[in-house]
């Protein structure tokens, strides 16, 4: 390896081993701890992969929406819509959840808050799964969330089961701080996908694909039958491809 490729690699957080997104987002929630996100070196060259229909997701969670999630009726109240796509960035207030910066909306969400934080509750919408996917990521940052992540927003199924009898186990803070760069959303009424871009704070770029599904008139993020991640976040050269949206 030349001196030049060296530096690159240390200085670039998403190939070293203590880079971590924590995610208690959808991907790794249901572990019920927060799951430790290592990318593996020499993928600084992908490009975002195609964002598949949410049909094609195999995890059993997925294939078997709530009645309550088939009906359509926010749990809190907020609209719904016809929408099934989202081309272009919406006007977005932000807040700071811990270190990230995640989108909020009265008409969107989150329409609750509780008194540990957990932000709940997403508009039945494209814009309101981009919301919750988001809110998911900002609030798994935080290891002591990730109990209460499980709890509340995670898919029903063998992932959450597996997850909520796992021994819950700290993960360290990451001194890396990361912010939403850009995103793909894939949408039908009860499922969406949600790629999202990731910015470091040195500009490294990472993006990985929340599976959501709506369900209990929520979005409820899915995993793996066995707990595991759907996908691990993997890094990509830029944002072509991606809708450009950022908050920080």
């Amino acid at each position: 390896m030349s001196q030049s490729t060296e530096s690159t690699t240390e200085s670039n957080p998403f190939t070293k081993p203590g880079f971590i997104i924590a995610a208690a987002l959808v991907v790794a929630l249901i572990a019920a701890a927060i799951v430790i996100f290592l990318l593996p070196k020499g993928q600084g060259n992908a490009q975002p992969a195609p964002s598949p229909s949410p049909a094609e997701s195999s995890n059993s969670a997925t294939a078997s929406p709530s009645a309550s999630g088939e009906a359509g009726k926010s749990i809190c109240g907020l609209p719904a819509s016809s929408e099934s796509a989202l081309g272009a960035a919406p006007d977005t207030k932000w807040e700071l959840v811990g270190t990230m910066a995640a989108p909020v909306d009265p008409k969107i969400g989150p329409g609750r808050t509780d008194d540990q934080g957990i932000r709940s509750c997403f508009a039945h919408t494209p814009t309101g799964a981009l919301y919750a996917a988001v809110n998911l990521w900002a609030l798994g940052i935080d290891p002591s969330n990730e109990r209460a992540i499980a709890e509340q927003l995670a898919a029903k199924g063998p992932g959450r089961d597996a997850g909520m009898k796992a021994p819950q186990t700290p993960a360290p803070a990451s001194a890396v701080k990361v912010q939403i760069a850009g995103f793909n959303v894939s949408y039908t009424a009860n499922q969406a996908v949600v790629e999202l871009a990731f910015k470091a704070d040195n500009g490294a770029l990472a993006s990985v694909r929340t599976t959501l599904l709506w369900q209990d008139g929520d979005w409820k993020g899915v995993v793996a039958d066995n707990g595991a991640p759907l996908e691990e976040p993997r890094q990509v050269r830029d944002l072509s491809g991606f809708i450009l949206w950022s908050g920080a």
